[in-house]
């Protein structure tokens, strides 16, 4: 396919702070933070297709599910406001905003409570709405969100891992209310009432004991924390959080808690992974120098453990390692032919089976894509490619895991098939699915009130943050992002390609 076809990116040097730093699906997939990337103009067709989707969950019972209800009533009232035509334009978002908040306070499990909270304050900010319609002398609905966070308990993820993550449940609601807060320009209200919630938030590190966990969901707060400029409670008040993270990365083999995943991993996976997203919140500090040669020389260890794991488990990561070393400045250093690189990871589609299974192979596409498009290779996603991603999801019937997980690869995809503007491979025919829509056909394949998923939420996400980027080009960077600077990063040169 040529790369002119796709919608248009700029490489590394030209992408938003939002970007840079939640470049990867998994906080937008999962956590449902930093929605609506790369805004775009509005689109009628793309409105319609998420309308269509909707309303098919809907007619599968899905929408006896608060937060599928929730999700549903956010992205109607995203497309109402972002419609130049639309009635909300005219009238106002006041009326459309009640039935909302009153589909999150419905939502009963408190992390999906506090999620879609965050949602809406998150998209109130990129849409350009008047925070005044959540905080007036009738409501304070930021306060009302972040007070969510004291009833979530620990150890309550049903996953492969139930029991092992400790408060990380809790340490992931803070890092998505508290950067829902900042964007709302409320930031100062962590730190300068009753409680000092940035400081509660950190002390929750230590409660988390994987190794994986800690780091993983350690550096999205630590970032968050960055962005709010509150680096001073990271690494003042006596200790340093970024070091006693990297010093209990460090004990991954003595302590010998590995989380479990869906597809048998290499060693260096789990060690690799929190390592890669801990350079990128160190990338938000004042101080990179010093926490890069904490203990170790990390980036020595970051490209070590890269050449540990497989081909496969490489296109995973790559991005991550991409983005952490292009925000520290030292892309050029440490890849002196990134071409090179991202031809090598982007050209494992050839050998990955997106339909093999729902996690390693499944969800690979879609960060080779992101790789190519964010890096400026978008020369090397061909038609080819996407026909087979597209066209892989009827094979996770093999297994009844990979088919109740399905929803996973799918959300991923939409995503990145909407971001590049590809959207409409799901939305169309296919002969590999009898002649319906991928879309279609996915949703036909869920149980009753998609009650078997667990994952289902995600494709929420994705049907909200495609709506969401339909707010226009002019709507690019809010300005808790607009404001920040990454301290040590240098423009990086040398990409090739688009």
């Amino acid at each position: 396919m040529n790369s002119a076809s796709l919608s248009s990116f700029s490489s590394l040097p030209s992408l938003s702070n939002e970007t840079r730093m939640i470049a990867t699906p998994w906080s937008r997939m999962v956590r449902g933070i930093g929605l609506g990337q790369y805004p775009v103009a509005y689109d009628p067709a793309a409105a319609e297709r998420i309308r269509r989707t909707f309303a098919l969950l809907d007619a599968k019972g899905v929408m006896s599910n608060g937060y599928h209800r929730f999700s549903r009533l956010m992205a109607e009232f995203v497309l109402g406001v972002a419609d130049p035509a639309g009635p909300l334009r005219g009238s106002g978002p006041e009326a459309e905003l009640g039935p909302i908040l009153e589909a999150v306070r419905a939502e009963e499990n408190p992390y999906f409570r506090l999620m879609a909270g965050c949602i809406l304050m998150d998209s109130f900010a990129k849409l350009g709405l008047d925070p005044g319609l959540l905080v007036n002398a009738d409501t304070d609905f930021p306060a009302e969100i972040l007070a969510v966070a004291d009833s979530i308990e620990p150890d309550r993820i049903e996953d492969e891992n139930a029991g092992r993550h400790g408060q990380y449940e809790k340490l992931s609601a803070y890092s998505a209310v508290f950067l829902a807060i900042g964007q709302l320009g409320l930031g100062e209200r962590l730190v300068a009432g009753r409680r000092n919630y940035v400081r509660e938030a950190l002390g929750l590190l230590e409660e988390i004991p994987a190794p994986f966990f800690r780091g993983r969901g350690g550096a999205v707060l630590l970032s968050v924390i960055s962005l709010l400029g509150y680096g001073r409670f990271i690494s003042g008040e006596g200790r340093d959080h970024i070091k006693e993270v990297l010093d209990h990365l460090d004990r991954a083999d003595e302590l010998n808690n590995p989380p479990v995943f869906p597809q048998p991993m290499s060693e260096g996976f789990p060690k690799v992974y929190p390592l890669l997203t801990m350079l990128n919140a160190i990338a938000m500090t004042g101080r990179p120098e010093e926490y890069l040669t904490h203990g170790r020389d990390r980036l020595a260890q970051a490209k070590e453990l890269m050449g540990r794991i497989t081909p496969v488990e490489r296109t995973h990561m790559g991005l991550y390692h991409v983005m952490a070393l292009h925000n520290l400045g030292r892309l050029d250093e440490q890849v002196p032919d990134l071409d090179a690189l991202v031809e090598e990871i982007v050209g494992q589609w050839v050998h990955i089976d997106p339909g093999a299974n729902y996690f390693l192979n499944g969800i690979a596409y879609a960060y080779v894509i992101q790789t190519a498009v964010l890096t400026g290779r978008t020369d090397l996603i061909t038609d080819k490619t996407l026909d087979r991603l597209v066209d892989g999801f009827p094979d996770l019937n093999r297994t009844d895991d990979d088919r109740v997980n399905r929803p996973y690869p799918f959300a991923y995809t939409l995503n990145v098939l909407g971001e590049i503007g590809r959207a409409d491979l799901l939305f169309e025919p296919r002969e590999a699915y009898g002649d319906a829509s991928p879309m279609a056909w996915v949703i036909d394949q869920l149980s009753a009130g998609g009650r078997e998923e667990p994952r289902l939420y995600m494709l929420d996400h994705a049907l909200i943050g495609y709506a969401l980027r339909m707010r226009g080009p002019a709507l690019k960077e809010t300005p808790l992002y607009g404001e920040f600077r990454f301290p040590g990063a240098t423009a990086t040169t040398g990409l090739g390609g688009a």
